[in-house]
């Protein structure tokens, strides 16, 4: 919504169109975790595409509000690789995972404060 509202502010008209259902089917546990650890190393490269071309085209403002998304990216990485190791860690330990589950579900979500 972020990337959405920026282009509008902007002037920019927007059409959103449908998005496909997934059509992944996980072989185990940690396949998700490693197809979330794919789609992060995704979504990082179109947003530094993006900014390459912002760079390029010298819009500085653009470049401002993607910084946050290129830090944030980092984050979400990172946070990737470390689900990674910690089911490396539990395997199939029943407690193990209802510990990293409770971890997960006690993340609160912070709304970004960027000036659009």
């Amino acid at each position: 919504m972020l990337f959405y509202r920026y282009l509008l502010n902007n002037g920019i008209k927007v059409q959103l169109e449908a998005i496909d259902k997934p059509d992944k089917v996980f072989a185990d546990k940690k396949a998700p975790l490693a197809a979330t650890l794919e789609h992060e190393m995704y979504v990082t490269s179109l947003i530094n595409d993006i900014y390459a071309a912002a760079y390029e085209a010298r819009d500085f403002r653009s470049m401002q509000f993607l910084d946050w998304f290129v830090k944030e990216q980092g984050e979400e990485e990172k946070n990737a690789n470390d689900l990674i190791a910690k089911m490396d860690l539990f395997g199939d330990d029943a407690k193990g995972l209802y510990m990293l589950n409770s971890e997960l579900g006690a993340r609160v979500y912070s709304a970004p404060s960027l000036v659009l």
